[in-house]
């Protein structure tokens, strides 16, 4: 019997967003630029995945390495709110990850610059087997340096314990290429974005259709590609999933892809049709990126369904 839903594993991070009215594209060499607002939130793959699963009502843990600063009691801090802790055993000695988000109020996207620090230590040690056993899904996220051998030898075991695994490569993650080939055969689900696809696949030039079917024929069961305000298109039992994200006011997309993640992983755990998965994950994508912070606003399971009678979003199949 799992003693939770779903285990997050990958990168929590502090993250302070800067907002601008200069145009990012403006800004040249030795510019002083004037920050007209400034908010701190955490971040990282698993911290906000945890966040929006445990709002959508499932049980959730992270796994994740955090140093011994201020960052990261701030982080556990936050955490606490959604009920979820985290189950790695020690501080790094490097300090918790952290970013800087900065957005310009002339400009619907962002510049993010990244330190990975704690997060890159997760070594063995540092949980217990019978923690990631005790799970009914990993949710695997990015993980670098060291923690990339913890990140497969966790997929291989959850494959050995057929325990689902669902995979969330970064580009980071995406550009390393067949070495993700035991992440890639042990995932039940992957779900990525249109760089993070081609990066993978090292081409430009396929359409997201064919795109998903390659991915697929690389062991995956279900392949989701996003594609920002653009197509979404998803594949799974010889049938392909596609539909146009309504249009809102975007205030910024920083944490959209793990909203959209969570939610979709909600749906599937749920058993919904994969239609109205994919439904949960964009409503709960398109509530973030209207908010300031990769967890405001995260949705509960009755906003969601609130959302989604609103905007009905019409998904296409065709079968292949």
């Amino acid at each position: 019997m799992s003693a939770y839903d779903v285990l997050c594993v990958g990168s929590a991070t502090v993250d302070r967003f800067l907002t601008i009215e200069q145009s990012l594209s403006s800004i040249a060499l030795g510019d002083k630029v004037l920050v007209t607002s400034s908010e701190i939130h955490s971040g990282g793959g698993a911290s906000n995945a945890a966040a929006a699963l445990s709002k959508l009502g499932l049980q959730a843990r992270m796994l994740t390495k955090l140093g011994n600063d201020h960052d990261a009691e701030f982080i556990l801090k936050e955490m606490k709110q959604y009920n979820v802790r985290n189950l790695c055993r020690h501080h790094s000695r490097k300090s918790t990850d952290f970013s800087t988000i900065i957005s310009s109020t002339q400009e619907k996207d962002r510049i993010i610059f990244v330190h990975k620090g704690a997060s890159a230590d997760l070594l063995n040690y540092d949980y217990s087997m019978a923690q990631v056993a005790a799970s009914r899904w990993i949710y695997m996220a990015t993980l670098v340096g060291k923690s990339f051998s913890t990140a497969k030898q966790i997929a291989s075991f959850a494959a050995r314990k057929k325990i689902k695994l669902l995979f969330n490569p970064s580009l980071y993650l995406a550009k390393k290429g067949k070495a993700l080939r035991p992440l890639l055969r042990a995932a039940t689900v992957l779900v990525l974005n249109k760089e993070e696809a081609e990066v993978l696949l090292g081409t430009t030039i396929y359409p997201l259709k064919k795109m998903a079917l390659a991915l697929h024929a690389l062991g995956p069961e279900i392949v989701v590609i996003t594609d920002g305000p653009n197509k979404v298109v998803a594949y799974a039992e010889n049938v392909l999933y596609s539909f146009q994200p309504p249009q809102v006011k975007v205030v910024h997309t920083a944490g959209a892809g793990d909203a959209f993640t969570a939610g979709f992983l909600v749906g599937i755990i749920k058993k919904y049709p994969l239609e109205d998965a994919l439904r949960l994950g964009q409503v709960n994508a398109l509530s973030v990126i209207q908010h300031i912070g990769t967890k405001n606003k995260l949705l509960t399971a009755r906003e969601a369904a609130k959302l989604s009678a609103r905007y009905k979003i019409r998904v296409h199949q065709d079968e292949i």
